[in-house]
């Protein structure tokens, strides 16, 4: 899974949300790393939707606009879990081999960087 699925669907996880505040909700999560651009995202959502990992919740039109409200379903939660949980191992196996290079360079009396 791409990381800017991970955080569309992480967005989606707490409410259903529109484009832009899903937008706003992935730069936040990813504390500014990942901004999506507009086509970006709706190609995005398309595909999500696509794989029925995401529904359309509702729309309403604002200032003449039709404004497209989306919403995690069951499966695009198990997909999240899932990945969320093989995103913890791949970190606990990093800091197992960062912790065990740290612990080579210290018995050697060096500190590496």
């Amino acid at each position: 899974m791409h990381e800017s699925t991970f955080l569309i669907l992480t967005a989606l996880a707490a409410q259903p949300l529109h484009g832009y505040g899903i937008l706003q909700s992935v730069q936040e999560l990813s504390a500014g790393d990942v901004k999506l651009r507009p086509g970006t995202l709706y190609g995005a959502l398309d595909r999500l939707v696509e794989q029925r990992l995401i529904e359309v919740d509702r729309e309403e039109a604002v200032d003449g606009r039709l404004r497209r409200y989306y919403r995690l379903n069951n499966a695009g939660a198990a997909a999240l879990q899932a990945q969320a949980e093989r995103l913890h191992r791949h970190a606990a196996a990093a800091d197992t081999q960062l912790s065990r290079r740290l612990g080579d360079a210290v018995s050697f009396g060096t500190v590496t960087a």
